[in-house]
């Protein structure tokens, strides 16, 4: 925002399908350093409040006027669960797990859905990697950097894409400042050590401004060496990573207009049944340009126009050591290209109540490679372009009742190479060209009940291209242990979807709870044959033996790899998502109280079987207390065994997890400024000590653990 809670930075792309970044309060005037900002009436009615989004540690943040559930964690909640990864600040939330392939590399998994159906996206733009192409692949997006991360479901992603069926989680970085600081100067300095790895972890930033002109610097840096887990040391888990970011803005009473630059290089390792022996590794680095803005227009029947752009150079090595020195074993790289283009009409009043809308186009030119030099490449050179025109109206049929459409098209093109026949190693790769135009719809209302609560039922049909990964793989991917085999002849993925949601945003008892059902009509999904496979498809036709034990090396000195083919299948997912929490009573200085959550998703094939790598039940709760200055709370989470697996899959069992965190901030001297303060906490992770394996990820098979009791000490040290 530009000025309202501007130490809480809030993105309405969280409210639902209409709501747009920088879209503040109606007749929001603030004047900062004399520029006077005044918002834009907001699309969306019942927007964000000030009570809308707590910011005390702890806090269930419930938006209440969505039309979509939304998953919000603050940059509190993000300092306490601090990771390598944006995941590990969202994995323990319902409906969401971690792919936990690393240490270094962890991204959400939506419901069931990963890859290719869930966004990442940093201030509007996509992350721009190639961690969507496998579970190794890191997000380049630090936790440090993020003041905010919000997960967004159902149609509300059709802003960004059909590639988001799963959902779309958007991080704010505050990269591109869009207001002034209060005073003119805000202030950043957090931390962190772990117990369990040695971690040291640092960060900063700085915003500064005057005159309607603001510059931006932050900077992090991560050390953290193998992790213990319930039976020893998991070796080759140590993560290294750091990385900064320079941004500026100008700033008037009409918009905004910013750019930022950045850089993040990271270095990881991949436990495994490698490890011991090839130590395997991933070398990352990545530059990203980004630019932003809003021309708040308020005539000719426009009410704002806005624009977003990033373009960026990704690269990453994945080394091994081979007795003799490191040497590369593949090679991705990636160029993107990404602009977005939006423009809000003026509210209209119609006989239906008044309607709010706004149209866009979205523009992406990426091109990828995944080379391997120890034999078939996992992705030839493929040059992806898509461009698409969305449209949403928003209109309210009585004070209670509000109603949404939102529609997009889009026209996507791979250039790439491939075979007809996938499984077929005497053919040669060609070049293929594949061009799809999915179309995509949603409708959905909001009924509000009296005392506050608010019922939801929304309705989408979405229509995903396959991604170049999907059509075109073709070769080894060392890091997973895989060979994994495209399918050209793949068509679109079609999806239609209904969910229906109940909450309570204020009170003492606040909830969310949200149950929906998708039907999926050819289902794009990887599935493990059987087979193990040598470094070219001739070699797994040849030489690979079903049942063979895993494990036995290869003439180019890697062990045998798991061959994995895309498919398709008509599918259904179903599920239910549960949050909620309840202040007992007030004691001390403050209140206690209860928290819960459950969650599930289950997925079959409509022939029969199940969805591979599909999380478990899962149930949780705990006890908090919180006042001014202190937040204590101890809770566990229960995931369930999972035993409803796909095609050679095997069963997972159940973990618990037990923690607890206590932490204490204090307000600093006011001639700091108003708001600075100083915040130290403790918290346990897995106290019990529990061995957990997750069943969503690639790692399962070779039961790689995942960090056994952990205590971490953070800290932070705000200037505003």
């Amino acid at each position: 925002m530009y000025a309202h809670n501007a130490t809480l930075p809030i993105s309405l792309a969280m409210v639902g399908t209409l709501s747009f970044i920088n879209t503040a309060l109606a007749q929001d005037i603030v004047e900062l350093d004399g520029i006077v900002i005044s918002a834009p009436t907001p699309i969306m009615s019942g927007s964000l409040n000030a009570s809308s989004i707590d910011p005390t540690p702890g806090s269930l943040i419930v938006v209440e006027d969505a039309f979509v559930p939304v998953t919000v964690v603050t940059a509190r909640d993000i300092q306490a669960d601090n990771g390598s990864n944006i995941a590990d600040a969202l994995d323990k939330k319902p409906g969401i797990v971690g792919s936990s392939f690393a240490p270094g590399a962890n991204r959400p998994i939506v419901r069931g859905l990963d890859g290719y159906r869930v966004r990442v996206q940093e201030n509007g733009i996509g992350s721009h990697d190639v961690s969507a192409l496998s579970e190794d692949h890191a997000v380049p997006i630090d936790p440090f950097a993020a003041e905010q991360v919000e997960v967004i479901r159902g149609p509300a992603t059709l802003r960004y894409g059909s590639q988001t069926i799963g959902g779309v989680v958007a991080v704010e970085t505050g990269r591109i400042p869009t207001f002034v600081p209060k005073g003119g100067f805000s202030a950043e300095m957090k931390g962190d050590a772990t117990s369990i790895d040695e971690g040291r972890n640092g960060a900063f930033r700085v915003t500064a401004g005057a005159a309607g002109v603001v510059v931006h610097a932050d900077g992090f840096r991560r050390r953290t060496e193998d992790y213990e887990t319930p039976h020893g040391r998991q070796f080759n888990s140590f993560v290294e990573a750091d990385g900064g970011a320079l941004g500026a803005s100008l700033i008037g009473d009409q918009g905004f207009v910013g750019v930022s630059v950045s850089r993040y290089q990271s270095l990881y390792g991949i436990p495994g049944e490698e490890a011991a022996e090839l130590s395997p590794r991933i070398d990352l680095e990545q530059e990203k340009v980004q630019a932003r803005g809003e021309w708040r227009v308020g005539s000719l029947g426009i009410d704002a126009i806005r624009f977003w752009f990033g373009a960026s150079e990704y690269a990453h090595n994945e080394v091994v050591d081979e007795g003799e020195g490191d040497e590369i074993g593949s090679r991705f790289t990636s160029e993107v290209y990404e602009s977005r283009f939006e423009v809000q009409h003026v509210p209209v009043v119609t006989n239906l109540g008044q309607l709010r809308g706004a149209l866009g186009v979205q523009y992406l030119e990426r091109n990828t490679r995944g080379q391997s030099f120890e034999g078939d490449s996992l992705l030839a050179p493929v040059q992806t372009e898509s461009i698409a025109a969305f449209l949403f109206e928003e209109f309210d049929l009585s004070s209670q009742v509000t109603v949404q459409t939102a529609a997009r098209i889009e026209q996507t093109e791979h250039d790439g190479f491939g075979r007809m026949s996938p499984l077929d190693g005497s053919q040669p790769l060609v070049g293929l060209d594949r061009s799809f135009t999915p179309f995509s719809a949603s409708l959905g209302g909001l009924y509000r009940l009296p005392r506050g609560s608010v019922l939801s039922l929304n309705s989408s049909y979405v229509e995903r291209a396959p991604d170049a990964a999907e059509l075109f793989s073709a070769g080894i991917h060392e890091a997973t242990g895989t060979f994994e085999i495209g399918n050209p002849g793949l068509e679109k993925e079609k999806a239609a979807s209904i969910e229906f949601g109940v909450r309570q945003a204020t009170g003492p008892f606040r909830y969310d709870a949200t149950a929906f059902s998708t039907r999926y009509d050819g289902f794009i999904f990887r599935q493990l044959t059987g087979l193990a496979c040598e470094g070219t498809l001739a070699g797994c036709e040849e030489e690979a033996h079903e049942g063979e034990e895993h494990g036995e090396e290869d003439g180019h000195g890697h062990e045998e790899l798991d061959q994995v083919l895309f498919g398709q299948r008509d599918a259904t997912f179903y599920g239910v998502e549960f949050a909620a929490q309840y202040e007992v009573a007030p004691i001390w200085n403050g209140v206690w109280g209860i928290d819960g959550q459950y969650d599930f998703v289950r997925a079959r094939f409509d022939e029969g079987g199940n969805v591979p790598r599909i999380p478990p039940h899962r149930l949780g709760g705990g006890l908090f207390y919180r006042d001014d200055n202190w937040f204590a709370r101890a809770g566990v989470l229960h995931a369930f065994n999972q035993a409803k697996i796909g095609e050679n899959e095997i069963a997972t069992p159940g973990y618990t997890l037990v923690s607890a965190e206590v932490a204490y901030t204090i307000a600093l001297d006011p001639s700091a400024g108003p708001g600075s303060s100083m915040t130290i906490g403790l918290k346990g992770e897995n106290l019990a000590d529990d061995d957990v394996l997750n069943h969503a990820s690639f790692k399962r098979r070779e039961e790689v653990l995942l960090p056994g009791s952990n205590v971490r000490l953070f800290g932070s040290i705000k200037l505003n």
